[in-house]
């Protein structure tokens, strides 16, 4: 059910939006003359537990979405960082925690018929606060510690719309009931 990529063209070049037009043969011989792909960065986000066992979560503005969203921490993957190492990073950035002990979940996709990234996903443990946030020009970030009720709560009603984000919970809290 592969297909072969006969010739790719980048339509759009940055390192957060990259789109490219692909030109591909199926199985059976058959040509897409066009499809589009967005190359996205890995991600991660984390299921951040404090000390006091409460779900940190952050706010911010969503520009293509219009709103402001109840989300996990999370972002990007650096060149040269490991999943766990992208989110201890983007944890105590956002935050300003750092955790104990970090458990992956899993990597999922959003969206794979059009982006091309993956998302992994931890359940972080131990949090304490060492820091204040650090975050990048365009970020803006409110921190909220919620009850695991209450996010629980959030979760299925909807609230989380933030579809890996959504994954995530879903995740730890069947890791967390399984303990």
């Amino acid at each position: 059910m592969n297909w072969k990529t006969l010739s790719s063209k980048y339509l759009s070049r940055h390192p957060y939006f990259t789109a490219r037009e692909d030109r591909c043969e199926k199985e059976d011989g058959s040509i897409v003359e066009q499809y589009f792909v967005v190359e996205m960065p890995v991600s991660v986000c984390a299921v951040a537990l404090t000390e006091a066992n409460e779900i940190i979560m952050v706010s911010q503005y969503r520009h293509p979405v219009a709103e402001t969203l109840i989300e996990l921490p999370g972002g990007f993957i650096d060149e040269g960082e490991d999943p766990q190492q992208a989110v201890a990073r983007e944890l105590l950035e956002e935050t300003g925690y750092e955790f104990s002990s970090f458990e992956f979940l899993g990597k999922t996709a959003a969206n794979p018929g059009v982006l091309d990234n993956y998302t992994h996903l931890f359940l972080a443990r131990g949090g304490k606060k060492v820091a204040e946030q650090k975050l990048d020009v365009n970020e803006n970030i409110d921190i909220s510690f919620l009850s695991l009720g209450k996010v629980k709560e959030l979760l299925l009603s909807g609230e989380i719309k933030q579809a890996m984000h959504a994954v995530c919970l879903f995740y730890a809290f069947e890791k967390m009931a399984l303990k």
